[in-house]
């Protein structure tokens, strides 16, 4: 019924603890368990290549986030395919709540469906957000987000307490039915990581299709995940998947200004804070990320990046 695909970067033991969870809280609703490992340098792709229906397959390179889930899926064979990071993991009735909601005669164009998702202290985190827009986008580049929360595409002003239907639930943990994964394509491998589930959220939205956050059941997740170890390359991507989803979602003129207000005034907005804060690794992790994108983007420009 289900296909579990696992996506691991140098996880350390959360990689255990996710699949452990999954072979737990899983019987009779998980079909197979794949876990592609990118490249992983820690062992961590180790502690789980004896256990039970799990299929491992090792990349030997790190493909990509967007590039591995489809490689993952590729090998699916279940009705429901669940994209779980590797720092989440499951309660006792988190699937069993998800699929009977899923499969509700009333809820057949859901295609998509997240859950609450609960931190090491308990809380629920804001894991929802809204299709963003260009000027959202201009306004985080500006700082203006920090102050007036309404502007950006992130639903931090919900305190995530009720099932309702939103654009986009996040990726750590995201249930898609097959056959809409299927008819787009799954993700779009352009985004290297991060947006590249914002990215498919909208294009299910207007091929018809609904996302809904499922209050009633819960996951665990640590947040941040093994991005926290590359923090300047954490930036880059982030700053790199934002002009790719423009370029792609926006009009030119809306392009244009997200391009110029990420290129131009964010790494100063971002720099002055770093100075505020008097913190040199910040300030150096900012500058390393905007160099990296400053030299990636003509290669992108000129299709050779």
């Amino acid at each position: 019924m289900l296909t579990v695909i696992v996506v691991n970067w140098n996880a350390g033991n959360q990689l255990r603890t996710c699949i452990d969870s999954i072979l737990r809280y899983s019987t009779g609703l998980v079909q197979q368990i794949v876990v592609v490992d990118n490249g992983s340098e820690d062992g961590s792709d180790t502690s789980i290549e004896d256990l039970p229906n799990v299929t491992l397959i090792r990349a030997g390179t790190n493909l990509g986030f967007g590039r591995a889930c489809n490689f993952g899926a590729s090998h699916a064979q279940g009705r429901y395919l669940l994209f779980l990071n590797p720092d989440a993991a499951l309660y006792d009735d988190t699937l069993a709540r998800v699929l009977a909601y899923m499969q509700e005669p009333a809820h057949s164009q859901v295609g998509i469906c997240g859950v609450q998702l609960l931190d090491e202290a308990g809380l629920v985190s804001r894991s929802c957000s809204r299709f963003p827009t260009a000027m959202g986008f201009v306004a985080h580049a500006m700082g203006l987000t920090r102050f007036i929360k309404g502007l950006g595409h992130f639903m931090t002003e919900w305190d995530h307490q009720q099932t309702r239907r939103v654009d986009h639930v996040i990726g750590a943990f995201f249930m898609v039915r097959r056959e809409l994964f299927v008819a787009l394509d799954g993700f779009d491998e352009r985004f290297f990581v991060y947006l590249e589930d914002l990215d498919f959220s909208y294009r299910a939205y207007n091929a018809g299709w609904r996302s809904v956050f499922l209050a009633e059941a819960q996951a665990f997740h640590v947040g941040g995940g093994t991005s926290k170890q590359v923090k300047a390359r954490r930036l880059f991507y982030s700053l790199r998947s934002r002009l790719l989803y423009a370029c792609k979602h926006f009009s030119r003129f809306g392009a244009v200004c997200v391009f110029l207000t990420t290129l131009l005034v964010e790494p100063v907005s971002r720099s002055l804070l770093a100075v505020l804060r008097r913190s040199v690794t910040n300030l150096k992790e900012i500058w390393v990320a905007y160099t990296w994108l400053w030299c990636w983007l003509p290669k992108w420009l000129f299709g050779r990046g």
